[in-house]
C-alpha cells in the first residue's frame, strides 16, 4: 500500500503567524521541527495500517521546510520548488490514499492564517462551489482515483474538509481564536491523535470516495486587487467577468488546475 502525504505549515499545532511560516521568521526553525514531527506521526499511522511505501511532499512556501535528518526513516521526501504540481507533486494513480497534514482553511474564513494558495487570491470556485487548498488538491487526487482520507489543521479547516468529503477523518490540532491566534493542544497528544487517526482512516479508506469534480469543470478565481488579475488575461481560454475575476472552463480537471496555478503565479 502506497500512501501520499502532503504537508503544509499553517495548520501545524503552534503555528499562528508569519514568524513561524516565513523563511526569515524568528520562529521558523521551531515550526519546521513541529511540522516534521506531525509528518512523522502521520507516516507512523500509515505504516501501522500496513503501508509499505510513504511519500511525503513538502508543500509550504519554499517547499524545503521538513528536516530530512529528522524525517521518519521509512518515508521518502519530495522537497524544493518549483514543482509542476506544487502541493500535490508526486500524487498519481499509483497511490492508494492521500493524507494532508498541517493544512489551513480557505481565504476569508477566519481560520488560522487562512488563504487559498496566495494572499493575492480572494476566492476560488470549482463548479460554483468555493474551495480552498484542501478542495483544489483533493481534486487532483480524485482525478487519479485516490481518496483523501485524513486531514489535520485547525477547527475551521476540519469543518471545511468534512463538508467537502463525506466520511473524511479530521484531526483538530488547534482551535482558531483569530487569524493569528489559537488554542493549541499539547504536542504529544497531537502526535498520538494524528497517528491513530491516520491508521483508522486508512483502515476504512474503502468507505471514502475520491473527490471528483464533474466535467466540464468551471474554474472561477477572484483576486484581491485588479492589478493581480490584469496579468492573467494573457492565459489562453480565460474569460474576465469583472475587474478582479476570471473564469475558465475545460473537460479535464488537471488542465483546470494547471490554469489556476498559472493564474496565481502570474498574479504574484
Amino acid at each position: 500500500m502506497k500512501i501520499y502525504i502532503s504537508a503544509d505549515m499553517e495548520g501545524i499545532c503552534g503555528v499562528v503567524s508569519s514568524e513561524h511560516t516565513a523563511r526569515n521568521g524568528r520562529e521558523h526553525d521551531r515550526a519546521r521541527i513541529w511540522m516534521t514531527e506531525e509528518v512523522n506521526a502521520a507516516a507512523q499511522g500509515a505504516l501501522d495500517a500496513g503501508a509499505d511505501e510513504v511519500i511525503v511532499n513538502d508543500s509550504h512556501g519554499t517547499m524545503a521546510n521538513i528536516i530530512l535528518e529528522a524525517l521518519h526513516p521509512s518515508a521518502q521526501l519530495i522537497t524544493g520548488s518549483p514543482k509542476r504540481y506544487s502541493m500535490v507533486e508526486g500524487l498519481d494513480d499509483s497511490c492508494d490514499a492521500a493524507v494532508f497534514i498541517g493544512y489551513h482553511a480557505m481565504a476569508g474564513t477566519g481560520g488560522v492564517l487562512c488563504h487559498t494558495y496566495e494572499e493575492t487570491v480572494e476566492y476560488v470556485k470549482l463548479n460554483e462551489m468555493e474551495v480552498g487548498e484542501t478542495g483544489l488538491n483533493a481534486g487532483v487526487a480524485g482525478y487519479y482515483g485516490v481518496p483523501l482520507v485524513c486531514v489535520s489543521g485547525d477547527d475551521v479547516l476540519c469543518d471545511e474538509a468534512s463538508q467537502l468529503i463525506p466520511g473524511i477523518h479530521t484531526v483538530k490540532v488547534k482551535t482558531a481564536l483569530s487569524r493569528n491566534a489559537a488554542l493549541c493542544m499539547p504536542l504529544k497528544s497531537v502526535h498520538e491523535l494524528i497517528t491513530s487517526s491516520v491508521r483508522e482512516a486508512l483502515d476504512h479508506r474503502a468507505d471514502i470516495e475520491p473527490l471528483v469534480f464533474t466535467t466540464p469543470v468551471l474554474l472561477e478565481v477572484r483576486f484581491a486587487d485588479p492589478r493581480y488579475a490584469d496579468v492573467a488575461s494573457s492565459i489562453p481560454g480565460v474569460k474576465r467577468i469583472d475587474p478582479k475575476t476570471y473564469t475558465y472552463m475545460c473537460d479535464d480537471y488537471l488542465i483546470a488546475f494547471d490554469v489556476f496555478r498559472s493564474m496565481i503565479n502570474m498574479g504574484c
